[in-house]
């Protein structure tokens, strides 16, 4: 006699039901398409649902361009971070004390962006680990309220480090910045991306610094690749150092690197959220953007580079074979000395000859359909483009889309 497995046949029933019960679900919709039946329109992703318009980024990895694009191990973390509680600073402090040991370094947090690590080592500069001065900051009196800065490397971001309340010593030249290290001095300012201009450089900016026991910070943020720089500037012995989690990087945009001093990143930590009456409170990186960080320098730091340099010289290849059978335009490639150190491919044309500028080429590529942004006078090498931040066969479109305009301005100034 066969015998009746009812907790075999309750799973089956039950999963019968759910098939039933969804299908029900759909009442009034077809189950099943019918010929000449109208097809489902696609779904529209959230860019189109918003309206507003993709790019393909044949620029570099600016914030106004939203950065990167998240890998899919990176997304998939954020995703299950999502998924629970924890507690934000053993988290921070946990991510912290990985991604030291990964690189090398003394400490490490994660920040909002190169930004946030800015204004947080300053403020650990300023007010260490000092509750009552957390507290009061922006008011520094009493406290450290000087960071020297090289004339050259002044720029947009040191906004972060005035936001702490201190004033921006500018020198030029070795001996100024001697003579203005004082009792007020908090931190000396590098900017990296500057190296080249200033009288200073790194090695010298770090033993005056090291001499005058004065906290050395290396805003770094676009510096990678290569990827030994993520600890190269530590270990030449700057105190602190900031990335952008959001560039090569490829994390999330709104997160960033503060490497450096154990101290110094205790201090930072301090000054920063979930602490409520401090500074930081405003620069939130939550549980999903520290793990995104994390699992994207983990992601990076074992990727092949060589392979993937290769692969950008070959994606500007497609581009310079569909530029280059226009005659007259010619093409040459570069890279950048310090930030954004990856191929790039410049652009060169009789712009009288074809009655065509650079910064034209560049609006109608941004107005054609998909829309292509790229570099125009950037890098003072004219109309530059580089794969660094396109999606795999997005370099074709580039190419087709170079050739079509050359070719129609070629065209029509001929008459």
């Amino acid at each position: 006699m066969a015998i009746f497995n009812w907790s075999s046949s309750r799973r089956k029933f039950l999963a019968r039901g759910g098939l039933f019960s969804a299908l029900a679900g759909l009442s009034g919709r077809r189950l099943f398409a019918m010929p000449g039946a109208a097809k489902t329109p696609a779904r529209k992703n959230i860019y189109e649902r918003l309206g507003v318009r993709t790019r393909i980024n044949a620029k570099v990895t600016y914030t106004f361009l939203t950065g990167s694009l998240l890998p899919p191990e990176v997304a998939r973390a954020m995703e299950e971070a999502a998924q629970h509680y924890v507690w934000l600073l053993e988290l921070q402090q946990a991510v912290g004390g990985k991604i030291a040991q990964m690189l090398g370094v003394d400490a490490a947090m994660v920040t909002s962006g190169a930004a946030g690590a800015i204004m947080l080592g300053t403020a650990a500069c300023v007010a260490g680990k000092d509750l009552e001065r957390i507290q009061r900051l922006p008011d520094i009196t009493g406290m450290k309220s000087e960071v020297i800065i090289q004339k050259s490397h002044r720029n947009p971001f040191d906004h972060a480090s005035r936001n702490v309340g201190v004033r921006l010593v500018v020198v030029e030249t070795a001996e100024e910045m001697e003579n203005a290290i004082s009792e007020k001095t908090a931190m000396m300012y590098f900017l990296n991306d500057a190296q080249s201009r200033g009288q200073v450089g790194l090695e010298k900016f770090i033993e005056v610094g090291k001499r005058h026991g004065v906290p050395t910070f290396n805003d770094a943020a676009a510096d990678v690749p290569p990827s030994s720089h993520l600890s190269d500037y530590n270990k030449m012995g700057f105190d602190l150092v900031a990335f952008s989690g959001g560039k090569g990087l490829r994390g999330p945009q709104c997160a960033g690197l503060l490497l450096g001093r154990k101290d110094l990143i205790e201090a930072a930590l301090l000054n920063n959220n979930p602490h409520e009456d401090s500074i930081g409170r405003p620069c939130k990186v939550g549980k999903e953007e520290i793990v995104g960080m994390f699992v994207a320098l983990e992601r990076y730091l074992k990727v092949d580079h060589d392979a993937e340099w290769k692969d950008w010289e070959a994606r500007l290849g497609v581009i310079e074979k569909a530029v280059t059978s226009v005659p007259g335009v010619r093409t040459s490639r570069f890279v950048p000395e310090i930030a954004n150190h990856v191929p790039h491919l410049s652009l060169q044309w009789d712009e009288t000859a074809f009655q065509l500028t650079k910064v034209e080429c560049a609006r109608q590529l941004e107005d054609g359909e998909p829309s292509i942004v790229c570099l125009v006078e950037d890098y003072t090498q004219g109309l530059s483009l580089t794969p660094f931040m396109m999606k795999p066969g997005e370099e074709r479109i580039v190419g087709r889309r170079l050739k079509e305009i050359f070719t129609t301005a070629r065209r029509k100034a001929a008459g």
